[in-house]
Formats: C-alpha cells, sequence, structure tokens
C-alpha cells in the first residue's frame, strides 16, 4: 500500500519530471505531476560536463552530483506539497538521475547517472531506489532502454498492434505486437540534434510546435547522407545516446555531405531534414517491427506537431497519437515508469527485460537508499 514517486531528467535535460502514481487503484493512477526546469546555471555547468569530449574535472562532477541531488529532492519535495500529500503517504522514491555518460561498447561498457541518491533520501526523509542501469550493464545487457517492461505493463492490449514512442533527446521504441514477445531498442536521435541547432542558429532551446523546421525544406541528399550513419542499421538490442548523436556529429556528417540542390542550404533546411532525420528512423523501425501498428507517443516530442506528422507520413498506414489517449500524459510516462521500477526493487522483483537490453537474464536493477538516520 502507498504511493511511489519517480523522478527523471532526461537527455534532453529540459528539466526534472516528476510523477507521484498510486499503483494500487485500477487502473494505475498518477497523483500529481510536474516538471521542474534545472537552474540556468546548473543547467549551463551540466551541458558543459555532458559535452565534454574526453574527460571532465573530478572536482566539477563531485559538485554537479550533489547539485542535482538536491535539484531532485526539491522537485519531489514541491510535487508533495502542491498536491497536499504528506511525506509518509509516500513508500519511496524511484530516481532515474541524470545520464552522465553512456559507453556500452567494450571492453569495459559503462552507464553513469548522476544525483547523488543519498541527498535525495536526506533532503525528504524518504527511501530512495537509484542506480537502475548498471546492475543491467553489469550482466552483459544495454542497459537501455528500460521503460518498455513498463509499456508493456500499462499499454499492451490483445486487440492492437502497438508502438510506443519515446521522443526525448533520443528516441526509442517500446513493440507491442499480439501474441508477441516484448521487444524495444533506441531507434537514434529525437530531440537532440534539433535543439543544438536551432540553439546555434536562433538561440532557441527548443523548436517550438516545430516551427523553425516547417519554415525550411528537406535536403533528400542530405538525409540520405545522414541516415548512412551505421548505428541505424545495427541490430536491437541497441542503444544510444548524445554521446554519439551531438553537435560534433552533425557537423562531421554536414562537412562530408553532398552540396546542396541549388548551391545553397539554409539553416531552416537542415532543421528539416534532422526532423525528418528523427521520422524516418523512427518509422524504420516500426515497418520492421510491427508495420501499421498505431503509434503512441511521449516525452517531449509529443508536443512538436510538425514532427508527429513526419512519422505519420513516413510511417504509413500507421497512426500516430500521444499516450494521453490511452490516459497517461506523454510528459510524465518516463516518471512514472521509475515510480514502479522502485516498488519493484522493494519488492524483490525484476524489473529488467533481457529482450530488450540483451542482459544474460532478468535483474532485480536498483540500489536502496533507506529512509532516516
Amino acid at each position: 500500500m502507498g504511493l511511489y514517486l519517480g523522478l527523471i531528467s532526461g537527455t534532453s535535460m529540459d528539466a526534472i519530471d516528476a510523477a507521484l502514481v498510486d499503483f494500487d487503484s485500477r487502473p494505475m493512477r498518477v497523483v500529481a505531476a510536474r516538471a521542474a526546469p534545472y537552474e540556468p546555471r546548473l543547467a549551463s555547468r551540466l551541458a558543459a560536463l555532458l559535452d565534454a569530449p574526453d574527460a571532465a574535472p573530478l572536482d566539477e562532477i563531485g559538485r554537479i552530483d550533489v547539485q542535482i541531488g538536491a535539484a531532485f529532492a526539491e522537485a519531489a519535495l514541491v510535487l508533495l506539497h502542491e498536491a497536499g500529500v504528506p511525506a509518509r503517504e509516500v513508500v519511496a522514491i524511484g530516481s532515474h538521475g541524470q545520464t552522465l555518460r553512456h559507453r556500452i561498447e567494450p571492453p569495459a561498457p559503462f552507464t553513469w547517472q548522476i544525483g547523488d541518491p543519498n541527498v535525495i533520501a536526506e533532503r525528504t526523509g524518504l527511501t530512495v531506489v537509484a542506480d537502475f542501469r548498471r546492475r543491467d550493464v553489469a550482466a552483459g545487457g544495454q542497459g537501455a532502454p528500460l521503460v518498455p517492461p513498463f509499456h508493456d505493463r500499462l499499454f499492451r492490449d490483445e486487440r492492437q498492434d502497438r508502438v510506443i514512442l519515446n521522443v526525448g533527446g533520443i528516441a526509442n521504441v517500446t513493440v507491442l505486437r499480439r501474441g508477441a514477445t516484448l521487444l524495444g531498442f533506441d531507434t537514434g536521435p529525437g530531440n537532440r540534434l534539433m535543439d543544438a541547432w536551432i540553439a546555434r542558429h536562433r538561440g532557441e532551446s527548443f523548436d517550438r510546435d516545430g516551427a523553425f523546421a516547417a519554415s525550411g525544406r528537406c535536403d533528400e541528399a542530405l538525409l540520405a547522407h545522414l541516415l548512412e550513419e551505421p548505428y541505424f542499421e545495427l541490430p536491437a538490442p541497441k542503444s544510444t545516446g548524445r554521446e554519439l548523436f551531438n553537435a560534433g556529429w552533425l557537423d562531421a556528417r554536414l562537412a562530408s555531405a553532398p552540396a546542396a540542390p541549388g548551391g545553397e542550404r539554409t539553416a531552416a533546411d537542415v532543421q528539416a531534414s534532422l526532423r525528418e532525420l528523427t521520422a524516418e528512423s523512427v518509422a524504420r523501425a516500426v515497418r520492421q517491427t510491427a508495420p501499421g501498428a498505431s503509434i503512441y507517443v511521449c516525452g517531449g516530442g509529443a508536443h512538436n506537431q510538425g514532427l508527429l506528422q513526419a512519422i505519420a507520413r513516413r510511417a504509413a498506414p500507421s497512426r500516430v497519437l500521444t499516450t494521453a489517449a490511452l490516459g497517461l500524459d506523454p510528459d510524465f510516462v518516463e516518471a512514472a515508469a521509475f515510480a514502479f521500477f522502485a516498488r519493484c526493487t522493494l519488492a524483490g522483483v525484476a524489473s529488467g527485460d533481457p529482450a530488450v537490453t540483451g542482459a544474460r537474464g532478468a535483474r532485480v536493477l536498483g540500489a536502496i537508499y533507506p529512509s532516516g538516520p
């Protein structure tokens, strides 16, 4: 009995998403949710740390680890205050943290999320479950995506093939085919490249309503060149992050791309091409795994109507909706998932799925940081 609170900041790094979830209700119910933007100075320091090409100062990593933990704790406390829910009614917090690095290639694959759970436990007075990904990697898995088992539990319907598409900085799919086992993987860039490009050319953090992309025209030769990235041809299980799909990756491919038709490629044309890159990489995944399945979108990309239309065009005859049509706000699906994973961990139930991540077997994920002195 009791409530669980999930916290996550994804690869877009736009905010800390917090969701308070009641798993005893039928169906599961999100009691309250909110997005807490990072303090601008902390966000700037974090971005510099994430985009450091090789190494980052250990002292800076340590300080930011603590400060992000404090920001996560504040997000949880404000959510409880606004919802009028006393902390004693919350069993535990499931904190994903903020991914600092995700490098799963041999010889020493690792994934690293920061946001010190000790700080969260001390400041909230609640039990915290954190560090969900590393056990899966230690068991030979990718450590990502983790949310497909939650999608499976919540959204599977034996009357309809479904694909749950999460579009954050990176895009990932959960394939829920009738009578078939669970499948999930990262398809490639979500909003990450579009966000980086509009920040460079317009000083904006994201392309609101896809307006910048809509003002340009997709350069098909450039799109074909971007799609030559080997990641797109890798079989599942697979995962990726901003370690691959970043501004440096884009600059290198622009430098080697064929000349634009008419000799000019505007910044808006590149943005339109990046929108189509996300749409086509998603559509390919759907065509290969569940052609014609209904696609339900969550994450920040669910608000980009231009992107949703591009996905629908390229994945036809699949319908494209958001998870709101299934009863869950697309902004808080992942936060609710980590509340669910905290519940699983405390019950000693495996939450990883080796069919998705490639681990040697299902594992109980997460470390427990108890409340109290």
